[in-house]
């Protein structure tokens, strides 16, 4: 989905396919103030100046929080793609537009290009790119978005749009003055006089046209009226230009000639481009990009419906995905700082690669025909077969047919094949020459055929990167997007039909993945078959294994297709090639769907981590798997069926259960070196054992937030993960997976996985009486309960897991526990009981002699003193915890410690430190996403506002925690603000300075925020 952003007028966001809408003043100043400053970081505390000026209030970081996460969820829109489009860096954040996907931008891009032209004196040019501009402004920018506006940045850049756009106006006045067409120009000049009664251009202008269409009064009328204008409001007189079409008036002098660039005589080229395929549909941006690099025009776009525009892209035409290596395509129009570049003669070979069926043949040849006025001297094209049953075509005969088409006779042609490459190059030099060379095998398939540089182009298409051809530039093509599909779909079968049954298209469209090839074969099945419902083929084509036998028509048949690059690399002569097959084969058997490194692939091989990245580049060169960023890998869905088939038919089931176990036991490894990053816990589940082989390589994790962030892009392999040990009956794997979910829970217990994966790892434990993993999964399933509030559960649990691990005579897990327990019983204001139990925990630390857990259990006795009322020395054992957390770096029990380090404070009547501890902690749950955190520091830092008589911030911070709680459905957060906003004074009085009175002090003695719940890091 391509999502484009307007600023020329209102604000705007559009999906492609209907306006998406921006509501709230807050947010829509917030995305304004992130768009001037795209791909750039913004600092929070201008974030907070642009939404509240000087006047920034107390809460305006947890406003501001939720602010950007109703952006984010705009920005992702309704299929939840996999961009992070708002980004979080340091000293703030990112919001990523590309090329073309905000008007302002392609809008001065399409400025300089009229500029350029208007320096050349290339008239129509000039008209050309003026009416690609002029429909992208649809008024004043920032229109809509007062006082943000009005304040000095966006101001000014308000202005500097304005300008270009009045400049740009003028020298496409110039452009109708030269062409002639004085007439046409008086009455727009007319209304952008009289708009701007001081601007001497417009005014000069339409002097010029008036005069040179008879009408020499009025035009000296204009002059007057502006000459008294000027004279009076600013004392000056008009410029010299003014003065010279003055003169020009006076003089009577006739209007010069029009003025025309000379265009080549006419040839008569041979052109051999294929037809056009039917229904081609999208790709607007390829297209633009391949225009550019062939050194055609980009040509406008349809507008979207609503913003006035065609699809934005830059000036020189590039979009999003094509890449190369040294200096830039020649042929586009480039910009840097000093303005625009000139077109280079040089044209570099352009090469579309990507996986069978993808649409690179449908996207060359429409693409071919765009630009063919610009190759006067004739279009070649030639079908190199590099992946076809009847064998790859030699460059040797290519090469002859070439130079006969270009008119070098048979009889004449060397018989070296060198020689007829350096014959062709010979013949091209002197020529501009468009060759189209579809399907090539690889690199020096397709070399001998290229022109050496001059203005001829060559055209590449191939399932291969061709990353060794020398000088190319890769335009890599992926399946098409859902409004694509649809749009393709509706041209084949009918709109009426793909509209009225939404449900049966969503089927149809999940099926094909997006692959041209695929919807083809579907929409020309529902053509030949008006009377077919949609969801007739739907059903065929659901459940998907078995779907490529339907998704064949004819010749066109995705299962041959994909046929052709596997057997291509499995039947190869270099070794690397068919251990590729072979991995290919085993990701789609064993390990479909999800996306792989290469150090899960080394696992899955059992080869060396170095040996995994080699092979999954060959497979990402041949487009066999798909490469969506650096070092991941994943198979396209309907690649992952081809190679479900090729592994079951071709691989051992022995094969494949031993890659199984052996990625399994990746994950397992992977997961607790992650659980240990994210909590430093006191005591890990032992490792697993696991046979022989390449030892494992595992990700290495910096701190508790990458560590969590892996774990929570991984969570659906490791889901798998866990759900396929409990199919190959390997219990150790299964609670070891579940149970190493711990730091990712610290962060997301509120989302409700991690309960869901130790009920299910409890339930193979105990079907394969696995004492040791059901006193691990009891240990934590405890802790899941706690962070949700469910006491009475969490106290059986941690019962349960004290008798079993008392058992096994494991001190330093009776030490953790009995920790636990002392946080349950702070957490249900038990304060003996939580005293008693923690005195015990640290004891038992002592026994074991792990000083760390001693230092930390200090957490647990401190809860209990501020519950007695201690708060002198619950304040001193927090603090100290909080400077171990420090040297530890582990930030998610750092915000715990200092957000009840600050509540303790709060109670000491030390506001301002109070207010730093929670400010600390708070920054800490925005950088790491942690909702129930960012939930629970919000009720601590809205109840000291409440503490402290600060109304008006308490209410704003007990709104914006209500607003997140109800947005992640945190009933017991829901209720606590409710309540907060309940015991506030209605209306306000003045804040008493620090002290509580009345409603301050009664609301702010009831029930604690409830956030002590049990943590086995200790």
């Amino acid at each position: 989905m391509v999502v484009t952003f307007g600023l020329l007028g209102s604000l705007v966001v559009h999906d492609g396919t209907e306006l998406r809408p921006v509501t709230g003043p807050k947010v829509r100043a917030l995305l304004a103030a992130l768009l001037l400053q795209a791909n750039r970081p913004v600092s929070r505390d201008a974030l907070k100046e642009a939404l509240w000026g000087a006047s920034v209030p107390a809460s305006a970081d947890a406003a501001l929080a939720n602010h950007l996460t109703r952006l984010r969820r705009i920005l992702a829109g309704p299929d939840h793609g996999p961009e992070e489009r708002l980004r979080t860096v340091a000293p703030g954040y990112q919001l990523l537009v590309h090329d073309g996907e905000l008007d302002a931008d392609v809008f001065e891009a399409r400025v300089r290009a009229v500029r350029h032209a208007h320096r050349q004196e290339d008239w129509e040019e000039v008209r050309r790119e003026t009416a690609l501009a002029m429909p992208l402004w649809r008024g004043t920018p920032l229109a809509d978005l007062a006082p943000f506006a009005d304040t000095e940045g966006p101001a000014l850049r308000v202005h500097q749009l304005t300008e270009a756009r009045l400049q740009t106006l003028e020298w496409s006045f110039d452009a109708e003055l030269h062409l002639g067409r004085h007439h046409e120009a008086v009455a727009p000049l007319g209304t952008l006089a009289a708009e701007h009664p001081l601007r001497e251009g417009f005014h000069r202008r339409l002097m010029l046209a008036l005069h040179r269409s008879g009408r020499q009064a009025e035009a000296f009328s204009v002059y007057r009226r502006l000459r008294r204008s000027l004279v009076e409001e600013l004392g000056t007189e008009p410029g010299a230009a003014v003065q010279q079409a003055h003169q020009e008036v006076l003089a009577g002098e006739t209007a010069p000639r029009p003025r025309a660039h000379p265009r080549p005589t006419a040839a008569r080229p041979p052109f051999q481009l294929p037809r056009e395929a039917d229904a081609f549909t999208g790709r607007a941006a390829e297209i633009a990009t391949l225009r550019a690099l062939l050194g055609g025009a980009a040509g406008p776009g349809a507008a979207p419906p609503g913003t006035g525009a065609g699809a934005y892209r830059s000036a020189d035409g590039t979009a999003p995905g094509a890449e190369g290596t040294g200096t830039r395509a020649t042929g586009a129009r480039t910009t840097d700082a000093d303005g625009p570049a000139e077109p280079s003669a040089l044209l570099r070979p352009v090469v579309i690669s990507g996986m069978g069926g993808v649409g690179k043949t449908a996207l060359a040849v429409h693409a071919a025909h765009r630009v063919r006025e610009a190759f006067p001297d004739g279009a070649l094209y030639a079908d190199l077969r590099g992946y076809c049953d009847h064998g790859a075509r030699t460059a040797h005969e290519l090469l002859a047919r070439f130079l006969s088409d270009l008119g070098v006779h048979h009889d004449t042609l060397p018989e070296d094949t060198d020689d007829r490459a350096l014959l062709l190059r010979a013949a091209l030099a002197e020529r501009r020459v468009l060759l189209v060379l579809d399907n090539a095998r690889n690199a020096a398939h397709v070399a001998p055929l290229l022109p050496a540089g001059g203005r001829s182009a060559a055209l590449i298409t191939s399932r291969q990167l061709l990353a060794d051809l020398p000088g190319a530039v890769k335009v890599p093509l992926a399946p098409l997007p859902e409004p694509e599909q649809r749009a393709l779909l509706a041209a084949l079968a009918g709109a009426d039909r793909v509209r009225d049954e939404p449900e049966a298209l969503a089927a149809i469209m999940a099926a094909c993945g997006g692959l041209p090839l695929a919807l083809h074969i579907v929409g020309g099945r529902l053509a030949s078959r008006p009377a077919w419902p949609l969801a007739l083929l739907a059903k065929r084509l659901t459940p998907h294994r078995g779907r490529l036998e339907t998704l064949a028509m004819g010749t066109f048949d995705v299962q041959r297709t994909f046929a052709m690059s596997y057997v291509a690399m499995r039947d190869g002569d270099e070794p690397l090639e068919r251990e590729a097959a072979r991995a290919f084969r085993l990701l789609g058997r064993v390990w479909s769907g999800h996306q792989v490194t290469p150090q899960s692939t080394a696992a899955l091989l059992d080869v060396t981590e170095t040996r995994a990245a080699a092979v999954l580049d060959v497979l990402a060169d041949a487009h066999l798997v798909l490469n969506p960023a650096p070092d991941r890998y994943v198979l396209h869905d309907l690649l992952g069926e081809y190679a479900w088939q090729r592994g079951e038919e071709e691989d051992t089931e022995a094969g494949r259960t031993a890659a199984a176990l052996r990625l399994l036991s990746w994950y397992v490894t992977a997961l607790a070196a992650a659980s240990l990053a994210a909590t430093r816990e006191t005591q890990s589940p032992p490792a697993l054992e696991r046979e022989t082989g390449e030892p494992l390589a595992v990700p290495g994790f910096a701190d508790d937030d990458e560590a969590i962030r892996w774990t929570t892009g991984e969570l659906p392999a490791i889901r798998e993960a866990l759900t396929r040990a409990g199919e190959l009956g390997r219990s150790d794997m299964a609670w070891r997976l579940a149970v190493g979910l711990f730091g990712y829970a610290g962060t997301h217990w509120w989302t409700a996985e991690w309960d869901d994966c130790l009920g299910q790892a409890m339930d193979i434990a105990r079907a394969h009486d696995d004492t040791l993993g059901q006193a691990w999964l009891h240990r934590r399933t405890a802790v899941a309960h706690g962070m949700a509030f469910r006491n009475e559960a969490c106290l059986e649990h941690l019962r349960i897991a004290l008798d079993l691990f008392t058992a096994r005579g494991d001190v330093l897990a009776r030490a953790s526990i009995l920790g636990n327990m002392s946080a349950l019983y702070s957490q249900i204001e038990d304060a003996e009981q939580a005293l008693v139990y923690a005195e015990l925990s640290r004891d038992l630390y002592r026994e074991a002699g792990n000083t760390r857990g001693e230092a930390l259990v200090l957490s647990r006795i401190a809860d209990a003193r501020q519950l007695l009322g201690d708060f002198e020395q619950a304040a001193a054992d927090r603090l100290r915890v909080i400077e171990l957390l420090r040297a530890d770096g582990h930030w998610v029990f750092l915000a715990t410690i200092l957000t009840k380090y600050g509540d303790i404070l709060r109670d000491l009547g030390r506001r301002d430190e109070s207010f730093a501890a929670l400010g600390e902690a708070l920054s800490i749950r925005h950088r790491m996403e942690d909702v129930g955190g960012t939930a629970d520091c919000l009720v601590f830092t809205a109840r000291a506002h409440h503490h402290f008589g600060e109304w008006d911030a308490a209410r704003a911070t007990w709104e914006s925690c209500l607003d997140l709680a109800r947005d992640h459905n945190l009933t017991m957060r829901i209720d606590e603000s409710l309540e907060g906003l309940a015991a506030l004074p209605d209306p306000a009085p003045p804040r008493s300075g620090g002290s509580r009175t009345g409603a301050a002090q009664g609301a702010s003695s009831g029930a604690r925020p409830k956030r002590s719940s049990p943590d086995p890091r200790r």
